[in-house]
Parts: C-alpha cells; sequence; structure tokens
C-alpha cells in the first residue's frame, strides 16, 4: 500500500478571479511580467501592503448572470460588442465544453459549481470534479476581475513602454481568464494543465495622460508520468495546428517559451513534456490575438480527451502509481516555489484552498530517488531534463 507523502483533500472553497489578483484562484500569471531577458522585478511586498484594497470582498451568488461586466462594459447593445465581453464569452463557453467532456469520460462524477460576484463589478464561476472513477481532481475555473494595483507593478509590468513618469496612485486593471488542472488516476493518463487570459490597465485617476494596456496570455501543457510517444505527438501537433492558423512562428516560439517557464530550477528538469506558452503578448492586432486565444481554448478538448479515453483504463501496478506520485511531487514543487501566480496568491494572504486549486490529492517524496537507466521512468525523466521535438 502507498503512503502519500502529501495529501491536500479538503475540499475546496472555491472563490474564482485572476487567482492572484483577487489573491484566490489559479492562474499562472496575474499582473503581466516582462518577457525581456532581464530579471523581473520582484515587486511582490510592494504590492502586499496594498492588496487589501486591491479588489472588493467576493459575494457568493445562487445563480450565474449573463455577465459579469460593469454596465459601462457592456457596449451599446449587448456585451458582446467589446473586447472584454467577447473574451468573457469565450471562456465561459469553453468552461462548459471542457466540463461537459470530463464528466462524459469519467461517467459519473459531476462538477460542483460555486458562483459569485462583487459590487462594483465581476466575478467568476468555479467548478471542481473530485474523486471520481477517471479523474483524482479537475478543477476548471472562469472568473472577470476589476481592481486596482500600485504604479510600482504597472512599471514593472511595463518596462519597456514609457511609463516612467506615471505619478503614484492606484492604476485600475481589468482582468478575465480560464484556468484548469485535471489530474487522473491512472498513472499512464497524463496531467493537463491550460489557462487563457486577458487583461487590461486603465489610466490612474491622478495621471490622466498615461498609457492604457492589454496583453493576452495563456497556454496548454501536458505532464505525462510515462511517455507514450503517440500520445504526446498528437497534443503538440493540435498545437501547432492551432498556432498555424494564425503565424507559423508561434508553434515553435510559444513551445520553447513553454519549456522554460516550466522549469524547476533546483531539480534541472522540467515540470512535464511542455505544450505552448505565452504571456504580455499586445504587438499583433487586438482582433487576431483574441481569435487566436479562442483557438488554443477551443483546441483542449482534441488534444487531450482522446489520450484520455486510451489511457484511463490501462492496467497498472503498485510501482507505477508509485512514479506517477513523484512526479506529481514535481508538479507541487514547481507550483509552490516558481509559479508566479501561486506564489504571489500565497505571500498576499489568499484563500489557500482556491490558490492551491492545481495541486493533486496525493504526491511523494522519497529520498534520493533515481529510476534506473533505460527504464520508462528514466525516458520519462530524461525527456525532462532535454527537452525534445516531438513534431517535425
Amino acid at each position: 500500500m502507498l503512503t502519500p507523502i502529501l495529501s491536500s483533500s479538503t475540499p475546496f472553497l472555491y472563490s474564482p478571479s485572476l487567482h492572484s489578483l483577487n489573491k484566490s484562484l489559479y492562474f499562472p500569471l496575474t499582473i503581466p511580467y516582462t518577457t525581456s531577458k532581464k530579471p523581473t522585478p520582484n515587486y511582490s511586498f510592494q504590492i502586499q501592503a496594498s492588496s487589501s484594497s486591491m479588489i472588493e470582498k467576493e459575494v457568493p451568488e445562487s445563480q450565474k448572470p449573463q455577465t459579469f461586466l460593469r454596465d459601462s462594459d457592456k457596449g451599446s447593445s449587448n456585451s458582446s460588442s467589446t473586447v472584454r465581453g467577447r473574451f468573457e464569452k469565450m471562456i465561459r463557453e469553453v468552461q462548459d465544453s471542457v466540463c461537459l467532456a470530463l464528466e462524459e469520460v469519467d461517467g459519473g462524477a459531476k462538477f460542483k459549481e460555486d458562483v459569485w460576484s462583487r459590487p462594483g463589478g465581476g466575478g467568476g464561476i468555479s467548478r471542481v470534479l473530485q474523486d471520481g472513477a477517471v479523474w483524482e481532481k479537475a478543477g476548471v475555473n472562469v472568473s472577470v476581475v476589476y481592481g486596482v494595483m500600485p504604479p510600482e507593478a504597472y512599471r514593472a509590468a511595463r518596462p519597456t513602454t514609457d511609463n516612467g513618469d506615471v505619478k503614484s496612485g492606484p492604476v485600475p486593471f481589468f482582468a478575465a481568464g480560464i484556468s484548469s488542472v485535471l489530474h487522473p488516476k491512472n498513472p499512464f493518463a497524463p496531467t493537463l494543465h491550460f489557462n487563457y487570459r486577458y487583461f487590461e490597465t486603465d489610466a490612474p485617476k491622478d495621471t490622466p495622460g498615461a498609457p492604457r494596456q492589454w496583453w493576452f496570455g495563456g497556454g496548454t501543457d501536458l505532464t505525462p508520468a510515462y511517455i507514450f510517444e503517440e500520445d504526446v505527438k498528437h497534443f503538440h501537433s493540435v498545437q501547432k495546428t492551432a498556432c498555424d492558423k494564425f503565424d507559423a512562428s508561434f508553434y515553435p516560439r510559444f513551445k520553447k517559451w513553454c519549456d522554460d517557464y516550466f522549469y524547476i530550477k533546483h531539480r534541472g528538469e522540467r515540470r512535464g513534456l511542455g505544450g505552448i506558452f505565452f504571456d504580455d503578448l499586445n504587438n499583433y492586432d487586438q482582433e487576431m490575438l483574441l481569435s487566436f486565444s479562442t483557438e488554443c481554448a477551443n483546441s483542449v478538448i482534441p488534444a487531450y480527451i482522446p489520450i484520455i479515453e486510451k489511457r484511463k483504463n490501462t492496467p497498472s501496478t503498485d510501482e507505477h502509481k508509485a512514479w506517477q506520485q513523484l512526479r506529481r511531487g514535481r508538479y507541487v514543487e514547481f507550483n509552490l516555489v516558481y509559479d508566479r501566480g501561486t506564489t504571489f496568491g500565497l505571500k498576499t494572504g489568499g484563500r489557500i484552498e482556491s490558490i492551491l486549486v492545481s495541486l493533486p490529492l496525493t504526491a511523494r517524496w522519497e529520498y534520493d530517488h533515481q529510476p534506473e537507466e533505460g527504464t520508462e521512468e528514466w525516458k520519462l525523466l530524461d525527456a525532462c531534463i532535454n527537452p525534445k521535438e516531438w513534431i517535425c
């Protein structure tokens, strides 16, 4: 019998939003970061001092509203006429389709849903499926957030723009996103993470000349315990197809970005076998990037569900499960030590159960564990240390 070293089986009290901004839901990034090679400024303590006023307290809701947008953002006739409204519509449709697909795969378990809003606008829908037939834990969450951030964060977010003259005072922001982490039970079925987000800042009231900024970010990545090359190639092929519809440079660029971002420095290895990742993207047409994010989000089901259907009932042993638990330990290490959104939420005193939505129910650590060279476990570790090009 395996004895997990870590267990986070407490029921989640979801309160969704771009988690580092509302300090509660798992999103890989919150306030945008520079994409330059220079070290990202560490402004977490500056933000921590002001975090209590960044956003309003959430209020539970019994029913889902048609939109979480403020009236001023709904456009002349309806919310779908604005980029904010169209992005919200997209992420809510993706949440519905992904949750339906996951329930169908599981064959019985259903998502628990929590809905919340804020008096000044914004809100979200959190869904979690736990201890199902196929899913150990699956979370799919959407949020719309209005808030303010300190000027130091604004300058750190856009170091290449002419914002050095931004005066002291909060910078209003809007953020919307979908984030999901799916942990299946079978050790031969891979974990999946995806998130897609849109972010805007407005000019602070005391600095009317400050530029308004917008960004898109997101990605989808695969984290198996065992390599089935046909599965990994299928997954990456779907990512490449989505990228190639917009720009042939996107897949190689965002694939490398994904390999670099999900790097566990103290282990010298990646969390998994990658996918795509991008952030702070605003150097293309806004409509094109909205369409690109939509295409990527809609590619989650065809990229992942066929793999789960193929592997969910694969016979396994205690040794296979133990290796899956060890790899889940690496997942935990990355998220708690390096993931920007998770660490931000923890530092700002957020709701722990929601911040830790990405963590599996169980994980394992063994002292100085080294897989034997040539084994299937060693092959996975080698691929995490030396990223491969899975498709030509």
